[in-house]
């Protein structure tokens, strides 16, 4: 477990954590080694709720010979339920294990409750304004932590929930500009707004909980999205913000549960291989210009032409959305199938997968290291030799 007194501890539900979260990401890049090793560490580590039983070689087959949406929908609750207790035995009884749930996936409901009675220490939801999250979690003993990209979102939510009788044990502030996956913006115009601007969200948000009779110590403010140092982290600690969350950093550590491949790509990219894109869920995205997503986007026009209203058979039968471009036949979302193309880039197949990524250069470059060393870096500033023996590689 790494210490340091460096900064202030993350304190959420009266437990003392690392001032850094490691966020959640699909189809099974954050599962329970990753959260696991985080939370181990003394911070909080977060699995992403979505499609985990490709982690799970019984359940894919289970899957395989009855493709029905009951089926499938009941492996993922499986395999997060497995997850999740996977990841406390890593962790040790330390730090937090969170689970993360898109606000846009169908079955939020029941991946919350899973999430609960299976031991998670926080939901964490975002992709859509998480407003009925206590609703969901009543007389449950978990921490509620949305996730929102400006100050008005945290006020709307604030007063939402506050009419139910609860409190966010903390919020995640993502900014669009910056972060990977799924953005928290209307359209890719509005990705550089400045209302957007972490220092001028701490600012803002003083006047918020002042207003709603709050005391900023009462919801913790974490700040995410283009962290990739320890001089980024401290301005940020010492500008107001409680914690930092980070995502692509996490994804590419040994720990992480990608395959090697899915590490290799987002390692190695530059900023001229990442793009912004519209997904099936309507919201921009930022992900890596591997080969199917450039095939994609070169006939995007067309393929939107050609859908039209025309509606398609969801082609996994998991009918994992609420709204899908696809499935739906929305011509403004994108015309895709997403589980597909993440479950490809988490086994490892850069020719078909969908690789998210966040925009900033890595802490470590291409080089692969623990979560411990990145925690370290990232919190002291130290960065120690790499470990003999141990996996790494390089551009060359």
């Amino acid at each position: 477990m790494l210490n340091t007194q460096s900064f202030p501890p993350l304190v959420i539900r009266g437990r003392s954590l690392l001032p850094i979260v490691q966020g959640g990401m699909g189809v099974g890049i954050s599962a329970h080694r990753l959260a696991g090793s985080v939370a181990r560490e003394g911070a909080l580590g977060t699995i992403a709720s979505i499609d985990l039983r490709h982690h799970h070689r019984d359940l894919v087959e289970l899957c395989r010979q009855s493709p029905d949406t009951t089926t499938l929908e009941q492996a993922n609750l499986t395999a997060l339920e497995r997850e999740i207790r996977a990841a406390r035995v890593i962790s040790d009884g330390r730090g937090m294990i969170a689970v993360n749930v898109m606000k846009a996936v169908s079955a939020q409901a029941d991946y919350v409750r899973v999430a609960c009675e299976s031991g998670a220490d926080a939901i964490v939801m975002g992709a859509g304004l998480p407003l009925d999250l206590p609703d969901m979690t009543e007389g449950r003993d978990v921490a509620l932590i949305p996730i929102l990209s400006d100050s008005r979102g945290v006020s709307l939510v604030l007063k939402k929930w506050m009419k139910k009788g609860r409190l966010p044990d903390a919020v995640v502030v993502e900014h669009p500009a910056h972060a990977g996956g799924h953005l928290g913006v209307g359209n890719l115009a509005d990705m550089h707004d400045r209302r957007f601007d972490f220092l001028r969200i701490l600012e803002e948000l003083e006047t918020v909980f002042a207003s709603l009779g709050l005391n900023r110590r009462d919801v913790p403010v974490i700040v995410a999205g283009g962290i990739n140092s320890h001089e980024a982290v401290r301005e940020l600690l010492n500008a107001g913000a409680n914690g930092v969350q980070l995502g692509t950093p996490f994804a590419v550590t040994e720990e992480g549960d990608a395959h090697p491949n899915f590490k290799r790509v987002l390692a190695e990219a530059t900023p001229d291989d990442i793009v912004e894109f519209i997904s099936v869920t309507g919201l921009p995205a930022r992900a890596v210009k591997t080969p199917w997503l450039m095939r994609y986007l070169r006939h995007e026009a067309k393929i939107r032409e050609k859908v039209g209203a025309l509606k398609h058979a969801c082609p996994t039968a998991l009918e994992c959305l609420s709204v899908c471009g696809w499935r739906d036949g929305i011509e403004k979302f994108g015309h895709f199938c997403i589980d597909t193309r993440l479950a490809a880039a988490l086994r490892g197949d850069v020719a078909n997968g969908l690789f998210f990524r966040g925009r900033e250069a890595l802490p470590f470059g291409t080089a692969i290291r623990s979560v411990h060393d990145l925690l370290e870096l990232l919190l002291t500033g130290a960065t120690r030799p790499a470990v003999a023996g141990r996996w790494s590689f390089s551009l060359g």
